[in-house]
């Protein structure tokens, strides 16, 4: 799996106004985030964490099609913090649904990071949740092109930090066929949120 080294980390101080954070708060990956090598192990983890910290989640997909929902509401239980999934699979619906604006799309393109991070946002304020994960990518075999070749894939996760809430996103191009590369945005998409809920800890 390549992943890009590139992670661009902002910080939500309202609707319309993002600002970047000092860099090197981009160093996301905890120990024990990685640790995980499962969807289940990652799910165990990360249910563990939000009810400790009686913490709501929501999710926006794309290119996974509602796999992250399943995966956190596969546990018994799981209404004590899963909020919602919402799958907007086209522009329209990433629009309507999650507030994503149409100069954003056309500009940038469904498959970006513009995209992801305002997702993350839209879900987040729709449901009311503590975090939010969105994801959008070109799972294949078609719909590759040089700039985003088959695997790439955009996650954002927006959560409250400080009394702030975080918005940031990462870059990850996943090999293998369309079924691999959704279960492994669905991993990632977990193994982040906990690594960032870890972070957000120390901080407090």
């Amino acid at each position: 799996m390549l992943r890009s080294s590139e992670i661009d980390l902002q910080t939500e101080r309202n609707p319309l106004t993002l600002s970047s954070t000092d860099s090197a708060e981009s160093t996301l990956r905890s120990a024990n985030a990685a640790n995980y090598c499962s969807t289940d192990e990652a799910v165990e983890a990360l249910s563990a964490r939000l009810r400790d910290n009686a913490l709501s989640i929501t999710t926006a997909e794309s290119c996974t099609g509602g796999l992250i929902a399943a995966a956190l509401t596969s546990l018994a239980g799981s209404s004590a913090y899963f909020c919602a999934g919402i799958v907007t699979y086209s522009n329209d619906s990433k629009r309507l649904q999650l507030d994503v604006p149409a100069t954003i799309l056309i500009e940038h393109g469904a498959v970006s990071e513009a995209v992801v991070l305002s997702m993350a946002q839209g879900a987040r304020r729709r449901s009311c949740a503590d975090v939010s994960i969105a994801v959008s990518g070109v799972a294949g075999p078609d719909g590759g092109t040089d700039d985003k070749p088959v695997g790439t894939v955009w996650i954002a996760w927006s959560m409250l930090v400080q009394q702030r809430y975080q918005l940031d996103a990462e870059r990850f191009v996943f090999a293998g066929e369309r079924t691999e590369v959704r279960k492994a945005a669905v991993l990632e998409a977990l193994r982040g949120t906990i690594a960032r809920l870890d972070l957000a800890k120390t901080k407090t």
